[in-house]
């Protein structure tokens, strides 16, 4: 059981100093493409992959506002490691979902992490006797070499082998050890995510591991108002911001002490006007998604409801911090010049961290037009 008496201020606290080791290791991290082992699991420790869990499985059940600060602070760290806090937190509110057989034999352990993936179109899981034949291919799996369970997003096929109807699915929990990764993680960033792929072959997998996307949650806390279709961009886009405050921050630094035609960088114009420019780019974007995030959180709590509104802001936001994030990128790998192409160089990783994070579905344009036709008084389309 989680420890009640540990507020936010906790593991806000906790998440500064395990950031900082992050921060030490961001080479292995990038290098050996995963968190180290021990960090990984001072982090299981310390409840970092248990944060929006309900207090009843273990969790910290904490302010949503509060677990953003902690994304936050980890984006400045590392991408990769942020993103995993991001990636496994947020799949971890299907604690609430899936049945509570299953929550409780996965979560009994304390170092328990669930990643997830999406299905290629392999993946079919059969009924069975019992419950499951899984079979098929998951890409994208995010933290898979700390995490102790991976779920399968699936279609259901038919016992007599007819076709399937791709549209119903189930999400299948399976033991790390029982699914085989597979390496094509061969990116130039967020390295450190290890976003393997996992597959299996007819493994069966007993009923009680599985749920269905109607399945509503057991808990009526508000963290579980909020769906996972809105909670991961918003904690995505945050770990985007973490990046761009970071590059920006090194971006000023290195002006105060790198000359160019003998100047130094701080003392141009066109330095300083890039600066203030990216300067207004990210406290814009941030004062964006935490408004967003605000509202949303607020109505979750009171009425544990959201607006149709509300929901389209989140999305938008989180899609618009990410692009905002990689602008402020940008600018700071300009400023830095020809530094900024060098390894050693912090800019350089973030840099390709941050265009990584723009490629992912949430950082899809497509989300500007859902916003367009919400604000033009059209039916909206898309995920929100």
């Amino acid at each position: 059981m989680a420890d009640l008496e540990k507020g936010s201020d906790y593991y806000i606290e906790a998440a500064r100093t395990l950031a900082a080791r992050a921060a030490e290791e961001a080479d292995r991290i990038d290098r050996e493409r995963e968190i180290p082992p021990d960090l990984a699991a001072e982090l299981a420790d310390g409840g970092l992959f248990r944060l929006l869990m309900p207090r009843t499985l273990g969790g910290a059940e904490m302010d949503y506002l509060d677990f953003l600060e902690i994304v936050r602070i980890f984006g400045e760290a590392d991408g990769s490691t942020a993103w995993c806090i991001n990636q496994n937190n947020v799949f971890a509110t299907n604690s609430v979902r899936m049945p509570e057989r299953a929550a409780r034999e996965i979560y009994r352990d304390r170092r328990a992490v669930v990643t997830n993936g999406p299905p290629t179109s392999s993946a079919i899981a059969v009924p069975v006797n019992g419950g499951y034949r899984l079979t098929g291919r998951w890409n994208f799996s995010s933290g898979i070499r700390h995490a102790t369970w991976v779920a399968a997003l699936t279609p259901i096929g038919r016992e007599d082998g007819g076709s399937t109807d791709r549209r119903e699915v189930r999400t299948l929990l399976v033991p790390r050890e029982e699914v085989r990764l597979v390496d094509v993680w061969q990116v130039s960033g967020l390295r450190g995510t290890g976003s393997f792929s996992f597959e299996v072959d007819d493994l069966f997998v007993p009923g009680h591991r599985s749920y269905g996307p109607s399945d509503g949650p057991r808990d009526d806390g508000a963290l579980y108002v909020i769906p996972t279709s809105l909670l991961f961009p918003v904690g995505f886009a945050t770990v985007a911001l973490g990046v761009a405050r970071a590059s920006l921050d090194a971006a000023i630094e290195l002006s105060d002490s790198k000359d160019v035609d003998q100047e130094v960088l701080r003392d141009k114009p066109t330095v300083q006007r890039q600066i203030g420019t990216a300067e207004a780019v990210w406290r814009s974007a941030w004062a964006f998604l935490r408004e967003s995030a605000s509202s949303a959180w607020d109505s979750a709590r009171k009425s544990r409801t959201l607006s149709v509104e509300e929901r389209i802001l989140l999305r938008v936001a989180g899609t618009h911090a990410i692009h905002a994030a990689a602008q402020v990128v940008d600018v700071a790998y300009n400023v830095c010049g020809s530094s900024s192409i060098f390894a050693a160089n912090p800019v350089q990783r973030r840099f390709q961290d941050v265009h990584v994070i723009t490629q992912q579905i949430q950082g899809r344009l497509s989300h500007y037009e859902t916003a367009g036709q919400f604000f033009l008084g059209l039916e909206p389309k898309g995920f929100f």
